[in-house]
């Protein structure tokens, strides 16, 4: 499998082949500070699968051996690798790539901090687009 993506302002771009070894959402508080997000899908690779096509992402350390990449000027979280708890594994936002749809996920990870109102999420009432719009 070949995937490519890229942040929003399309400054970084990547490509990633090989076979996934999991895809999952993660709820913790980590990743939600990280992203602005209650979760993110994350896929993840052998570290070797990944290449930048394009730009220089930057790389800031998270918490202990935790590191996310992103572009420096838009902002978008990219990846993210923590060899002590990933070794050899790179973990590829899935929503960066050009066909999110390619990797759905397959399971919830770190629910122990899932926020409480995401369990009654599909409550909500759906809208197909913004009100107004």
């Amino acid at each position: 499998m070949e995937l490519e993506g890229g942040c929003h302002c399309g400054a970084v771009r990547y490509r990633v082949s090989g076979e996934q070894q999991h895809v999952a959402i993660c709820h913790c508080r980590d990743c939600r500070k990280s992203a602005g997000a209650p979760m993110v899908s994350w896929a993840a690779f052998p570290s070797g699968c990944l290449a930048i096509t394009r730009g220089e992402p930057r790389s800031w350390n998270s918490s202990g051996d935790a590191y996310r990449s992103f572009c420096a000027d838009c902002g978008t979280g990219l990846w993210y690798v923590n060899e002590t708890f990933l070794p050899g594994l790179v973990d590829i936002q899935t929503a960066t790539l050009d066909d999110p749809e390619a990797l759905p996920p397959r399971a919830h990870v770190q629910v122990a901090e899932r926020l409480d109102w995401m369990t009654r999420i599909n409550d909500l009432p759906e809208l197909e687009r913004s009100p107004g719009q």
